[in-house]
């Protein structure tokens, strides 16, 4: 299996991948374009990281076409209404579950097309109910937002968590996959860039558990409530477009002076 690092050094026939990390919520962004196209998809952008992310793509000479978002976040602002305006043609993408609105909304196994690459989206609920796991079949990749972490799952305490349908998901519709596809998820506080399928199948403390052994320890993680979530949400329904949001999100997002 081919690393992050042999995908990203021959674009001339394989997919054009960059892994990207933002600081303060550890959220990572993945930006992925046919090389023979150069139409591309940004998955989990950030706002403080606009500026950065569409510089890549400019240098890159990449045509946005998707901004696509795993769930409606909690712990940071999304990065597609501000890509949104300084890439027009680009069109946001969430879960057609999330009760959120976007340019597209996806069902469960529909396809995301860009260039000649695609990305297979899986509806996984459990952190959320609009929860998605995006899916390269060509590429043996998979991108599970917080339903999956290396070593751990998204919480389920708040925001329609439900354990029971994490672990029923994460088992039916990622550790399903074969064992060689790579694992990225959407935050890491460790340090960690990737997993497998194989890995956390053998690692992962909370999965490898039965269902009622997930339960209780889901139960007790007693998780801090997220710092950003009181403007994150509002904003993030919106797919961060700021002239959908009402007064009170918009002076959060971009205070006055800011």
């Amino acid at each position: 299996k081919e690393g992050v690092l042999n995908i990203c050094g021959n674009m001339a026939n394989k997919l054009i991948f960059r892994q990207l990390f933002e600081m303060k919520s550890c959220t990572y962004t993945f930006l992925l374009a046919c090389p023979i196209t150069r139409k591309a998809i940004i998955i989990d952008p950030v706002i403080e990281m606009v500026e950065r992310d569409s510089d890549i793509i400019r240098q890159l000479d990449l045509d946005l076409i998707y901004g696509a978002n795993t769930h409606i976040h909690a712990d940071h602002v999304t990065g597609t209404g501000e890509l949104k305006r300084i890439f027009p043609k680009m069109k946001s993408v969430l879960s057609k579950f999330s009760e959120g609105k976007a340019d597209v909304l996806l069902n469960d196994r529909e396809m995301l097309k860009f260039g000649s690459e695609n990305l297979e989206a899986r509806t996984t609920p459990g952190h959320t109910n609009g929860c998605m796991t995006y899916i390269s079949h060509a590429h043996r990749m998979a991108f599970t937002g917080d339903t999956l972490l290396i070593r751990g799952c998204g919480r389920t305490d708040f925001q329609q968590g439900n354990s029971k349908m994490l672990y029923k998901m994460i088992h039916e519709k990622i550790l399903s996959l074969p064992d060689d596809f790579a694992i990225y998820p959407g935050h890491d506080y460790k340090g960690l860039t990737q997993s497998s399928v194989a890995e956390e199948k053998k690692f992962n403390p909370r999965l490898t558990r039965n269902l009622d052994e997930f339960i209780e320890i889901m139960k007790n993680l007693k998780l801090a409530y997220p710092a950003q979530i009181d403007k994150s949400l509002p904003a993030n329904k919106v797919c961060g477009l700021y002239e959908l949001m009402d007064e009170g999100t918009k002076a959060k997002v971009r205070p006055k002076g800011a």
